[in-house]
C-alpha cells in the first residue's frame, strides 16, 4: 500500500468519523433537559495509521493491500466515548442503536462481560451513511464506551503490559482484576449520587 493509496482510501472513514464525532456532541449537549450534567466527559477520535494497518492485516495473515483493509479492518476510523457513569453508557448505547441511519455491525459488552484481565468497556462498530453526490455508501466506525474508571483502568494496564515480557505478569494480572473490581464499586457508589439517579428514585 503507497501512501497515495492509504490517504485515498482514508478519505471517506474520515467522513464517516466526522459525522458520527458531530452526532456525538449533538447528543451530549441534548440529551438532559432536567439537567445542566452531559453525561459525556470526553470524546476521542483517530484514523488508523498506514503501519498500524499494515500491521494488523499481518498478523490476521492477510496482504497489506487496500482491498484487504477494506473487507477486513473494521477499526480503520475509531471514537472513544469517555462516560461518568455506567447508566450514561447504557444510555449512549440505546441512542445509537435506535437511530434508523446507523446499521450495528457488530457489538461486545465487556462491561456485563468483563475480559479475563478485567477489562471492561462497551464496544460497537457502527456502519455510517456517508452521502456523495452520485452515491452512498456506508463505512465503519468503531465506537469504545466507557466510564473515568474503566478508561483510567485501561490506561495503566496498557502503561503496564502492553510489548512487555514480565517476570511478574501472573502477580499484576491478579492486582490488574482486584483494581478493575475496585473501580467498579467505586462507580456504583458514586452514582447514588448522581442528579438522574436521584430524580428517578423520587419519581418511583
Amino acid at each position: 500500500m503507497t501512501n497515495e493509496q492509504y490517504y485515498e482510501m482514508i478519505r471517506p472513514y474520515q467522513d464517516a468519523l466526522n459525522l458520527l464525532m458531530a452526532r456525538l456532541e449533538v447528543f451530549n449537549h441534548t440529551v438532559y433537559d432536567r439537567s445542566q450534567n452531559q453525561p459525556l466527559h470526553n470524546i476521542q477520535s483517530r484514523i488508523k495509521g498506514k503501519r498500524s494497518i499494515e500491521e494488523k492485516l499481518d498478523r490476521e495473515g492477510h496482504p497489506p493491500s487496500v482491498s484487504c483493509a477494506k473487507d477486513y479492518l473494521r477499526d480503520i476510523a475509531g471514537i472513544r466515548v469517555i462516560c461518568y457513569f455506567v447508566s450514561d453508557v447504557e444510555l449512549l448505547v440505546k441512542n445509537l442503536k435506535s437511530q434508523s441511519d446507523l446499521i450495528v455491525i457488530k457489538e461486545k459488552d465487556y462491561i456485563r462481560n468483563p475480559k479475563p484481565n478485567g477489562y471492561r468497556s462497551y464496544h460497537i462498530v457502527l456502519g455510517v451513511s456517508v452521502c456523495y453526490l452520485d452515491c452512498r455508501e456506508y463505512y465503519p466506525v468503531e465506537v469504545q464506551i466507557r466510564t473515568l474508571g474503566m478508561d483510567f483502568w485501561a490506561s495503566m494496564e496498557h502503561r503496564i503490559c502492553y510489548k512487555q515480557e514480565r517476570g511478574d505478569k501472573d502477580e499484576v494480572q491478579q492486582i490488574l482484576i482486584r483494581y478493575a473490581g475496585i473501580l467498579g464499586e467505586m462507580e456504583e457508589d458514586f452514582e447514588k449520587y448522581n442528579d438522574r439517579y436521584i430524580e428517578d428514585r423520587e419519581e418511583t
